[in-house]
C-alpha cells in the first residue's frame, strides 16, 4: 500500500510515449532538404538575434547576457522538452495534490491507476499541441542530456522545422522569408527574458503562487484530462458544452486569489506575445522582403481556425485566450512606442511594477500616464 500511495500523479515517461506515438507526421521532405532546413533555422535565429536587439535597444551595447541555447527540434524533441518543463514546474501542485490523495478514501487505489491514466490523457493533449506549435522560447527548462540548457537553467529557444516547413508550404510564402520571419518573433521571446534579469523570477512566483492557490481534488483534474482527451478522439459530442459551459482547464480551478494572479499573468502575457508580434514585423519590412504578405496570410490562418473538434479544443485548453494575447498585446505596444517612443516603451522593463495591469493592455494610455506622467511630475 505504501508503493501504490507514493505512485506519481502524472506518469511522465508514459506522457512522452503516448505523444510521440499520437503525434501526426511531418511534412513530406527529403533527407537532404531536411538537413538544410535545419541548417537554415539555425542561422536565422543567429542572424534573427543581431536584428532584434538593434530594433528593441532592450540589451545596452558592450553588455552581452547569459547566452541561451538554440535547438532546432522535430515534433517528438518539442515533446520530451515540454514533459521536462511541466513536471519541474508543476512539481510543488502535484505532490500537493497527492498528499490529498494519500489522504482521501480510495487514494490507493487512484494511486496505482491515476499515474498511467494521466500520463495517457496528457500525452494525448501534447500530441494535439506537437503540429501547431512553430517555436517557443522555454522560460522554465531544465538541462537533460538530449536537451541542453543555459548554465542556470533559466532557458532555451526551441524552433519546430516540420511545423514551420507544414505552415510555409500551406500558406505557400517564400521559405526563407518565412523561417526568418518566425526566427524573429522567438528570438524576441529569448531577448526579453535575457535581456531583463528579474523577468523569469517574477513569473515564475506569479505561477507558483497561482499554483499554490489551488485547491482542487485530485479526481477533478482527471475529469478535465479526460474531457480534453474524448475531445481529441472524438469521443464527445460535436458542440457540446459541459457544465462548466466551456471553460478552459486554467479557468475550472480558480479561487478569487487565483483570478487576481491570473489577471496580473494575462497582461504580462500579453505583453510578452504582442511585443514579440510588434518587433518582428518591425524588423521585417528591413530583412524579410514578402512580410506583408506573410503577415496577411498567417492573420487569415490565426482567424480561419480549424474544424469545429479543433475550436472546442481550443477552448478547453485556453488556446483561444494565446489569441487574444497577440492581438491585444501588439496593440497595447504599437499605441506605446506611437506615443512614448521605443525607448519611453522600455521603461515597461524597469521592475514588476512597471508592468502593465490587464485593464492597461487595453487601454495604453493609462499606463503612459502611470509610468511616465507620474515619473515626470
Amino acid at each position: 500500500m505504501t508503493s501504490i500511495g507514493g505512485a506519481e500523479m502524472v506518469d511522465w515517461n508514459l506522457a512522452v510515449a503516448t505523444a510521440t506515438r499520437l503525434v501526426r507526421p511531418g511534412p513530406d521532405i527529403s533527407r537532404e532538404e531536411a538537413r538544410e532546413v535545419v541548417a537554415e533555422l539555425r542561422r536565422h535565429a543567429k542572424s534573427a538575434e543581431e536584428h532584434v536587439r538593434s530594433f528593441t535597444r532592450m540589451i545596452p551595447e558592450g553588455t552581452e547576457p547569459e547566452d541561451t541555447p538554440v535547438l532546432v527540434v522535430d515534433r517528438a524533441g518539442w515533446i520530451r522538452a515540454n514533459v521536462a518543463g511541466f513536471r519541474e514546474l508543476l512539481r510543488p501542485l502535484l505532490e500537493k495534490m497527492q498528499d490529498r490523495r494519500g489522504n482521501s478514501p480510495g487514494g490507493a487505489v487512484l494511486g496505482a491507476v491515476g499515474g498511467k491514466v494521466t500520463g495517457v490523457e496528457l500525452g494525448m493533449l501534447l500530441s494535439f499541441l506537437a503540429s501547431r506549435v512553430l517555436g517557443q522560447y522555454e522560460t522554465f527548462a531544465p538541462a537533460g542530456r538530449d536537451l541542453p540548457g543555459s548554465a542556470d537553467g533559466g532557458g532555451r529557444l526551441l524552433l519546430v522545422a516540420p511545423n514551420i516547413v507544414h505552415v510555409e508550404r500551406e500558406l505557400e510564402v517564400d521559405p526563407h522569408d518565412f523561417r526568418l520571419w518566425v526566427a524573429l518573433h522567438e528570438e524576441t521571446h529569448r531577448t526579453q527574458f535575457t535581456g531583463v534579469p528579474w523577468l523569469r523570477d517574477h513569473l515564475q512566483g506569479e505561477i507558483q503562487s497561482f499554483l499554490d492557490e489551488t485547491d482542487v481534488d485530485p479526481m477533478t483534474v482527471l475529469e478535465r484530462l479526460r474531457e480534453a482527451a474524448q475531445s481529441l478522439a472524438g469521443g464527445r459530442p460535436e458542440g457540446e458544452d459541459g457544465e462548466d459551459g466551456g471553460r478552459s482547464l486554467v479557468e475550472i480551478v480558480q479561487t478569487p486569489a487565483q483570478r487576481e494572479i491570473l489577471g496580473r499573468l494575462t497582461a504580462v502575457m500579453s505583453l510578452l506575445e504582442g511585443h514579440a508580434d510588434f518587433v518582428m514585423d518591425g524588423v521585417g519590412p528591413e530583412v524579410v522582403s514578402s512580410v506583408g504578405e506573410i503577415r496577411e496570410k498567417f492573420q487569415q490562418r490565426r482567424a480561419r481556425g480549424a474544424s469545429r473538434l479543433d475550436q472546442a479544443l481550443r477552448k478547453l485548453l485556453g488556446l483561444d485566450a494565446k489569441l487574444r494575447q497577440y492581438r491585444d498585446g501588439e496593440r497595447f505596444v504599437r499605441a506605446v512606442v506611437d506615443e512614448v517612443g521605443m525607448d519611453g516603451f522600455n521603461r515597461v522593463w524597469t521592475s514588476p511594477n512597471t508592468l502593465p495591469t490587464k485593464a492597461e493592455i487595453a487601454a495604453p494610455a493609462d499606463w503612459i500616464a502611470r509610468v511616465h506622467r507620474k515619473a515626470e511630475s
